[in-house]
Parts: C-alpha cells; sequence; structure tokens
C-alpha cells in the first residue's frame, strides 16, 4: 500500500511572550504534531511576520531538554539533582506541605509568578482563585512597570495612549527609552513608514541601540536621568510660547504651579545631570513645540531607576502642553492595555479569600524576593510556589535571592518548562505546557487586538496547564467553591467584560478568525477632547493623588540613587553606570537556553566606550569582571562608542548557570524600590570594570 498522506490542520494561537506586539500565529499540525508556525497574514498588526524567536518555536516547544515528568529533590537545594515521580506523590506532597502550613497560618505561602506567559487564562485566572481561597501571601508584581505606570496613571489616569497603527500620521516622534527595533518590532513597522512619509525620528536612549541607528538624530542622556531632561523640555516650551493655551486651558490641570515648578530648570541646569548638551536639549524642545503633530512612544527602560516613575510621568506631561493629543496617532504612548475591558475580579476572585479577620492579607513585593525569603517578618514564608517567572536570574541582588531559595526550611515548587536556575532550588519540579499544548486568550499592550490561542497539541511528556494543576492542587485541599474548577473554555469566555461596548464583535472574530479589534475607530485618540480618566477628567499637571500618597505632586527632578552627582562618593570607587537592556535574541530569561540564540548572542557581554576601556588596560574580546560591593560577574569586553564615556551596557538576562562564575549581571545590581509603584531599579547601578 502507498504510504499514508499526513494530514495537516492548522490551529489559529497567541504568541504569549511578555512584547507588546502579541502577535497571531497559526500552527500546522500533521499527524498530531506541529511542523510549523507562522505570523498570521490576515492579522493586520501581525502582518504575517513573526520575531526570530518566535519563528523557531517549534525548537523550544520540541527541545530535548523540556521538562516531561514530575520529580522531586534528592540533592542540596540548587544542585539540580531530581529524581522522578507521578503525578499523584507530586500533588499529594505540595497539598499536604500546604495543608500543614495553613493550618498555622495560610499566609506563610506564596506565589510566585510574572510574565512568563501574558495569557488571562494561564496567568491571571485560577492561581489567584486558588490561592486567595487558600489565604496565601498576595504578591505585588512589580518587577517590570509598576513605577511607569503609576507615573502615568497620575497623569492621564489609565493605561491609554496612542493607536500605534495610527504612528503613521506623526511628523516627529520621539522614541524615547524604547528600542523598538528588538522589542516592538511590529510596531516598528509603522515608526518606519512614518518616516517614509515624512516624519523625523528622534531616539533618546543611553546606549546606540538598533533603533538609535535607524533615527534622524539620538540623544544619549546618563542613565536616570530622563526626568530632568523632559523638565528643561517643559521649561524651553513655557518660556519660548510653544504652546497650545486652549488645549491647556479646557483640559489640564495645575499648569501655573508647573511653570513655577520648571522656571529653573533651564537646558542649562539639565546638561550637567543629563550629559548633554544645553543647545541639543533646547533645540529638541523647539523642534517638538513646533511639530503639531508629534508623537512620543516611551517604553519601561526609563522607569528602571530612582526616579523613574517621576521620569515617565514628567514625560507624559508633554503632549498636553503641545496639545498633540488633538491628532490620531499623536500625542504619547505607553501602553495600549487600558483599552481592554478585563473582568479581573472574575479571573482573580478575590472574594474567595477565605478568614480576612483572622488572617488579614498582606502583600509581599516580587522585585525584593531575596529580603522577602531572608528577612523577619510574622510569618516568615515557609513555602513558595513558582510559576511563569525565573526569580533566581531575573530578581536583583541575585546573591541574597539565591540564599533565600536555599533556605532549607523553604518548601519551594516550581512549575517549568525548563529546569531553569530557580528550578534548581526545587523541592518538587512540575513540567508545564508550552503555548501550543493549552487554551488561552490574550489582550495587548501593542496594540487594540485580542488574540485567542487553541491547543494545537496534546501536552508532550506529562506536561501540565497552570489551570490543570490548581484544579488538581483545589480537589486535593477538599475546596468547594466552583470557580476553582471552571474549564479553560469558560474562563476564556468571561475574561472580558461583557457589557463593555469596546467587546462588541469579539466573540465572533475570536471564533472565526482567531483575532478580533476591540471596537475602537481607526484612528482613535483617546484625549483629543479631554476626558483624562484622572479624578479630574483633564491631564494632572497637579496631582491631589500623588500628595495624598505622600509624594510631590508636581512634576520634579528624583535622581539616580547611583551616579556621580547624586553619590559621589560611591562614584569614586565605582565610576560607571551599568545599563542591561534585553539581549536581541532573550526575552528577560525566556529563551536564554536555546542553543540557537546562544550560539547568536556569543556570551555574556559588556560594552564599553574605547576611552573608559583604553584607561583600564581593556582590549576588545578581554575577560572582564564587573563588580561593586554587591557582587561580581565576568563577561567580554565589546569596546564601542554604542556608549558614552561613562556608561557600560550589558545586554541580558543570562541564566547564571550558563555564565562563567555562576553569576549574571543581577549579581551587581541593588535591591532598592523606585520613587513609586515599588519596582525595582535595574539601570540605576554604578560599577567598576577590570580584567578579570
Amino acid at each position: 500500500m502507498p504510504p499514508s498522506i499526513p494530514t495537516e490542520v492548522r490551529v489559529r494561537a497567541a504568541c504569549p511572550h511578555d512584547c507588546p506586539d502579541t502577535c497571531a500565529m497559526e500552527v500546522t499540525v500533521a499527524d498530531g504534531r506541529a511542523v510549523k508556525v507562522r505570523g498570521a497574514a490576515d492579522m493586520p498588526f501581525t502582518n504575517g511576520a513573526l520575531c526570530t524567536k518566535v519563528a523557531h518555536y517549534l525548537e523550544r516547544v520540541y527541545s530535548g531538554r523540556r521538562l516531561l515528568h514530575p520529580m522531586k529533590r534528592v540533592g542540596r537545594k540548587g544542585e539540580g539533582r531530581f529524581e522522578r515521580i507521578s503525578w499523584d506523590e507530586a500533588l499529594d506532597t505540595i497539598a499536604a506541605k500546604y495543608r500543614d502550613i495553613a493550618a498555622e497560618d495560610p499566609r506563610a505561602i506564596l506565589p510566585y509568578s510574572y510574565c512568563g506567559t501574558m495569557g488571562l487564562v494561564q496567568g491571571e485566572s485560577l492561581d489567584r482563585r486558588f490561592f486567595h481561597r487558600l489565604g496565601a501571601s498576595l504578591l505585588e508584581r512589580t518587577i517590570c512597570a509598576t513605577a511607569g505606570a503609576h507615573g502615568w496613571r497620575a497623569t492621564v489616569g489609565a493605561m491609554l495612549g496612542a493607536d500605534p497603527e495610527a504612528a503613521t500620521e506623526a511628523r516627529l516622534i520621539l522614541i524615547w527609552g524604547a528600542n523598538p527595533v528588538v522589542s516592538n518590532l511590529h510596531g516598528w513597522r509603522h515608526l518606519q513608514e512614518a518616516k517614509r512619509r515624512g516624519a523625523r525620528l528622534v531616539c533618546i536612549d543611553p546606549r546606540r541601540t538598533d533603533t538609535a541607528k535607524k533615527c534622524d538624530l539620538h540623544l544619549a542622556p546618563l542613565p536616570g536621568t530622563d526626568g530632568a531632561l523632559a523638565l528643561a523640555m517643559m521649561q524651553v516650551l513655557i518660556a519660548e510660547g510653544l504652546l497650545d493655551r486652549e488645549y491647556i486651558a479646557r483640559h489640564t490641570l495645575g499648569f501655573d504651579e508647573l511653570a513655577a515648578r520648571v522656571r529653573t530648570c533651564t537646558p542649562e541646569w539639565a546638561a550637567p545631570l543629563t550629559g548633554l548638551a544645553a543647545a541639543a536639549i533646547r533645540s529638541l524642545a523647539i523642534e517638538y513645540g513646533r511639530s503639531a503633530r508629534s508623537l512620543i512612544r516611551l517604553n519601561y527602560g526609563l522607569n528602571r531607576c530612582a526616579g523613574g516613575g517621576m521620569a515617565v510621568r514628567n514625560v507624559a506631561c508633554l503632549p498636553a502642553l503641545t496639545g498633540a493629543w488633538r491628532h490620531a496617532g499623536c500625542g504619547a504612548l505607553l501602553s495600549t492595555s487600558g483599552n481592554f475591558p478585563v473582568d479581573g475580579r472574575a479571573l482573580a476572585r478575590p472574594d474567595l479569600y477565605p478568614d480576612a479577620e483572622r488572617f488579614p492579607p498582606r502583600t509581599l513585593n516580587m522585585s525584593f524576593i531575596g529580603d522577602v525569603l531572608l528577612d523577619t517578618r510574622d510569618p516568615p514564608v515557609r513555602a513558595i510556589h513558582v510559576y511563569n517567572a525565573n526569580p533566581v536570574a531575573v530578581a536583583p541582588d541575585s546573591h541574597r535571592v539565591r540564599a533565600g531559595f536555599a533556605r532549607e526550611d523553604l518548601f519551594c515548587v516550581v512549575h517549568e518548562q525548563f529546569q531553569t536556575d530557580t528550578a534548581d532550588y526545587a523541592d518538587i519540579l512540575l513540567p508545564a505546557t508550552s503555548q501550543l499544548e493549552h487554551r488561552d486568550v490574550h489582550k495587548a499592550y501593542g496594540h487594540f487586538y485580542v488574540v485567542d490561542n487553541r491547543p494545537a497539541i496534546a501536552p508532550l511528556g506529562e506536561a501540565r496547564s497552570n489551570t490543570a494543576v490548581f484544579r488538581a492542587l483545589a480537589q486535593r485541599l477538599g475546596f468547594a467553591a466552583a470557580a476553582l474548577y471552571e474549564s479553560d473554555d469558560a474562563i476564556a469566555a468571561a475574561a472580558f467584560r461583557a457589557d463593555d461596548p469596546r467587546v462588541a464583535g469579539l466573540a465572533e472574530g475570536l471564533r472565526t478568525q482567531g483575532w478580533a479589534r476591540l471596537a475602537l475607530p481607526a484612528g482613535y485618540a483617546p484625549f483629543a477632547d479631554g476626558g483624562f480618566r484622572t479624578p479630574s477628567g483633564k491631564c494632572e499637571f497637579f496631582s491631589a493623588a500623588l500628595a495624598r500618597e505622600g509624594l510631590d505632586p508636581l512634576p520634579a527632578w528624583h535622581p539616580p540613587a547611583e551616579s556621580v552627582p547624586s553619590n559621589p562618593a560611591l562614584a569614586a570607587r565605582y565610576p560607571l553606570a551599568l545599563i542591561t537592556p534585553p539581549a536581541r535574541n532573550f526575552l528577560n530569561s525566556t529563551f536564554a537556553n536555546q542553543a540557537r540564540f546562544l550560539a547568536e548572542e556569543g556570551g555574556p557581554k559588556l560594552e564599553i566606550h574605547p576611552e573608559d576601556a583604553a584607561a583600564r588596560g581593556i582590549a576588545d574580546g578581554a575577560r572582564l569582571r564587573i563588580r561593586n560591593d554587591r557582587g561580581d560577574f565576568v563577561a567580554h569586553a565589546v569596546v564601542t562608542t554604542d556608549v558614552r564615556p561613562g556608561v557600560v551596557c550589558s545586554p541580558s538576562v543570562w541564566w547564571p548557570k550558563l555564565c562563567e562564575g555562576g553569576h549574571n549581571a543581577n549579581a551587581v545590581i541593588a535591591a532598592r524600590p523606585t520613587d513609586m509603584g515599588g519596582g525595582p531599579t535595574f539601570y540605576d547601578c554604578l560599577v567598576e570594570v577590570e580584567p578579570a
């Protein structure tokens, strides 16, 4: 008989990773095996293209290093030695431990998750319900964006901004603290089209990134000084009268107080702080003020410093001064996530918390997990359940993080696709499904489309989804609430508020094509006629809400914690400012164990300016030790003018176990909170560099 021809089917899916683009994907499956993944050609924002990381997604799904069976630890914590066990043994062990701890105080149990998946089903539903019902400590998920989000909301009220697809209408685009060529590829397509139509592109970034190289102008402020640059721009706009006074009068609050605040924040004041020439600052401000159709595309790079929340707030004030919000594709864009009417309470069910009177809920900050696990608190954390996250690699001050996870009295569960550095500390290690093996639905933070994800293949080995694990644990703990056993399909169907007009037609679009745009007009401009989501309904230059928090109600200058001007004694010992932006081939620590991308990255690097290299006797390619009082790590020198003198850059996040010496850049990063939002200060760090 002739050989049978494999039957091919195509399944609609969504890229699950922490990226603004949230691509719609099409998975081709033949005889139960995924054989091709490509971007959905009919989804306007994805436009048939995937980034290089996800284009090779099947290498991740079918990797020989996937975790496929439950295991228990047999070596010391951190050794990564395990033996295979059954799911029944794994779940019984976890349930028994949680039951015993909860009998004394359930707040001694801590969930730890972030954006390993951005899905509303696998990332924000049954997990939250389970830990709420258990009465566990709540997790403050701060590791990326909370500082900037806090400053943005204090100014405009919600995570709303310009329509990314209408950016082609802008004629001046400031790309501020963002590198869309690497981290927002599909958004970059629209910025390029704007340039072809005559727009001028300016990149503001301490490093000459791939994006900066494609812009008309690059300004390289010192790390953590974006807030000073924005204040100086406001001073020039007001002093030169480059204002939309009608927009200010109708749609802003506190202009007179703002004008008084920035009166002395001249370009000459900002120049020594930012490392930019006063003339360059003034020229940028005047060009911005004269460009009615301007767009600021900022990202979260500038929020990862001591003054990160205020820096974003300062930038967010600019388009209200010039009236840029009036025009489609103009104003500013940090995130589109506030457009999606997600029913957060229905997903997470905080009402399931069992005994708030006896055990008042407490919240612990994920960014400082080393302190959480090591510092005295009542009750101490006795169990941690890690999923969708890799804190031993990603969290700052990694020596303390590692020490916390090494506690022999800490019961640690890790649910993962691969044996990460965090997995090495697990007592019970559970195999997780990939995006191709489970159900989900996704909102976005870089466009206006909801994207559906249908399972394309059966789970590999004995892998289980997050929702399957929490259903099984709920059953073993005897929890009766029906919400703990809801199906993935039911959760996905109820993820958005059905009574919100923005979801009109959503269900049908997801069913028929796997994606659907929110019911927003093309070129949606949320603040064209005011309507800010602040308490006053206006863009709040003066924020009473910040004042009630004990914060400065006006835009202000919050210097870096570690810099030459702000801490000269520390800078005398550690004179170089370190930044650690994403490596092109990694996404946080995801993809950082795949052979293809490890080969392309070639090992941990440190970009250093020729002047700084010569002063230290460092040649290109030299093996370096980067150190401060918190620790050190090893990287190889890339001598380049892409960084300015006094600044070094180590693209991240490498798995520590794959680094020489077992440490990555987070070994030198302080566990210090931002000015608002409780975020980490990854890009606020002084180091010294020497040949290793």
